[in-house]
């Protein structure tokens, strides 16, 4: 039986500990395709589950990894067939099904998107739920009609999601303010196409109801106060796209800038989003934010830094996107 490395997760007298280890294939669960794993990434969710410090994982042992990108070895399904190039993202994917964290992994046909041409496996890992997250609050702008001559503010804008978010939004001629805490990050920012830089005390303090109407659009990625202070600082019709809780799930705040400007609050599912749609997102970013545009934004490390890059993430300690070469 062949073997793979993989980073397993266990539960030791309540603690969750991590190791590398051998498994053999029987070990992945049954299911339509099998892949050859390629290249990973560190998300915020898979610090959690890795250091286990959230509610991610049920059931031990596990491997964790919530996105994953490879080449298809084995398929009983039609759609796909050995050789074909895949991304896997969602679904419950490093939550409740095994995930990206080993050279092999096993997936329902239904859960693959194939690999957009003109992309990279490493391109796609660069990019991955973040990517996928960042590119569907994009078009949640558009499709509300997110005028581009109106200032668009990203909150979290150092972080995987904000950061992508900030280059996508400035590629397709936005004009964006980027929030971030940390100083080090703000020529980081400008260089992805961030025209100004707001500090995120900024929008996370106590105001009015209502405040002097700034911002065109939003993407969120903190929550709490801080979705609450852009909120009351919406223009008439602006439309805030909300895609993370970093800074907490609780939302404070009042009707007033929905019923008396029109605001519009869209929530962003990656995990469960319409194949139909989720293909359409990552064959945009393959034409939008080609590899040598993601380079400043990406770093790769190997499985075996996963456990000390976890405590990094949660820290804030990490800028951009971390790719995993599982072969390393």
């Amino acid at each position: 039986m062949k073997k793979f490395r993989a980073l397993l997760l266990e539960k030791e007298n309540g603690k969750v500990i991590s190791r590398l280890q051998e498994l053999d294939l029987s070990a992945l669960p049954d299911e339509d395709v099998l892949i050859k794993v390629t290249y990973s990434s560190l998300n915020y969710k898979d610090g959690l589950a890795v250091t286990g410090r959230g509610k991610i994982i049920r059931d031990y042992p596990f491997i964790p990894g919530i996105d994953l990108a490879g080449i298809v070895e084995e398929s009983r399904s039609p759609a796909y067939k050995p050789g074909d190039a895949v991304i896997l993202t969602g679904w419950g994917t490093g939550e409740r099904h095994w995930g990206g964290y080993a050279e092999y992994a096993r997936a329902k046909a239904d859960w693959l998107v194939p690999l957009p041409e003109g992309m990279s496996l490493k391109q796609a890992m660069g990019l991955g739920t973040a990517g996928l997250t960042a590119m569907l609050s994009v078009m949640a702008l558009e499709k509300y009609g997110v005028q581009k001559d109106r200032e668009i503010v990203v909150t979290g804008a150092a972080g995987g999601v904000g950061s992508i978010s900030v280059a996508l939004l400035a590629k397709l001629g936005y004009h964006v303010t980027a929030s971030t805490g940390r100083e080090s990050a703000h020529s980081f920012l400008k260089s992805l196409g961030a025209k100004q830089i707001i500090d995120r005390e900024q929008l996370s303090r106590k105001g009015n109801p209502l405040e002097s109407q700034r911002w065109g659009g939003a993407i969120d990625t903190v929550g709490g106060t801080t979705l609450a202070g852009i909120l009351r600082g919406m223009s008439y019709y602006g439309t805030v796209a909300s895609c993370g809780l970093a800074g907490g799930s609780d939302l404070n705040t009042t009707v007033f800038p929905f019923i008396l400007r029109g605001v519009k609050l869209i929530g962003i599912d990656s995990n469960t989003c319409p194949t139909e749609i989720r293909s359409e997102a990552w064959r945009r970013l393959a034409a939008l934010l080609p590899e040598e545009v993601l380079q400043p934004i990406v770093e790769i490390h190997p499985l075996s830094q996963i456990p000390e890059l976890s405590g990094q993430i949660l820290a804030g300690k990490i800028r951009g996107r971390v790719v995993i070469d599982v072969k390393s």
